[in-house]
């Protein structure tokens, strides 16, 4: 039996004059996932966003968030809680003070406001004002606020923007609780590595289009492994190549070593080859491509 999804959309697109911001777009996400929408500035991940919150009307297809239709918004918006272009608050007021103004706005309970603020691991520094948090911080703090609904879905827009490695790793973690206890998250950002880390599930955009979606496992899996093979004498790189090649292998030189498109077991092959030929090698790496060099080599072109 499959499992519910948080998200659907099927045929979705938008059109601004002749451009299309969103072509024909489909793709699932699971309950319960962290699903990373990735892609380039312009791919369209804020439209696709703005289209899934209710903000714009899709310009044909459809698509439901958790369960409801996107032409109904106001029917799942109350269990969607979202973060979109970085939180807006009161710099003089104190975290606790700013998330009860939004609780009192959107109608929320102000009882769990410590409780968020631990969850996002700001406990200690609900008392402190806005203004002397940190980016990350404030980030976090925004994403608090995002949680007020206590929502099933959490759709967040570049999360991690502008934080320093420490910011992002406070974030990657707290995303990673928050799906573990139930709340899918709908997270779109530039940086793969992250993405990479943290997703079960990927969306990739590309000129509007959708280039994959599925289990980042799969489309990691997909991925041809690489021999990287170094000679000790640059002069032997292309002999090298032309060894790969010639045992059948699809190779080419990058720099000072010979890539060849092929799985862990070929390298003992060719480091005979090599040896057969009087080439040394000073190292023999096989390697699996990461998300960002999948996805670059996907959205090249």
């Amino acid at each position: 039996m499959s499992s519910p999804l948080a998200l659907d959309v099927a045929d979705l697109s938008k059109k601004y004059g002749d451009r299309m911001a969103l072509s024909h777009a489909n793709f699932e996400v699971p309950m319960g996932s962290i699903c990373g929408f990735v892609g380039p500035n312009g791919s369209g991940k804020t439209t696709t966003i703005r289209m899934l919150l209710g903000l714009i009307t899709p310009s044909t297809g459809g698509g439901h968030v958790l369960g409801e239709s996107i032409t109904q918004p106001e029917k799942y918006l109350p269990k969607v809680g979202a973060m979109i272009e970085g939180p807006a608050f009161y710099p003089a007021l104190t975290g606790k003070q700013n998330l009860a103004v939004l609780a009192k706005l959107g109608g929320f309970s102000t009882d769990q406001i410590q409780k968020l603020l631990e969850l996002v691991d700001l406990g200690d520094r609900g008392d402190s004002k806005f203004k002397t948090y940190s980016l990350g911080m404030k980030q976090r703090l925004g994403i608090a606020a995002a949680l007020l609904p206590n929502p099933k879905l959490l759709v967040l827009d570049e999360p991690t923007n502008g934080l320093d490695p420490a910011g992002i790793h406070e974030v990657r973690t707290l995303l990673r609780k928050l799906a573990d206890n139930g709340t899918t998250v709908f997270v779109s950002s530039h940086l793969l590595s992250e993405i990479e880390m943290i997703s079960d599930y990927l969306v990739m955009l590309r000129q509007g289009k959708v280039i994959f979606s599925g289990k980042t496992s799969d489309l990691l899996a997909a991925q041809k492994p690489l021999i990287l093979a170094k000679p000790e004498n640059q002069k032997d790189l292309v002999k090298l190549n032309q060894i790969a090649q010639g045992l059948g292998i699809d190779s080419k030189i990058k720099e000072d070593l010979v890539e060849a498109s092929a799985d862990a077991n070929f390298a003992a092959k060719l480091n005979k080859a090599a040896f057969d030929a009087g080439i040394t090698l000073t190292s023999l790496t096989s390697i699996r491509p990461t998300l960002e060099e999948t996805f670059f080599e996907m959205t090249v072109n």
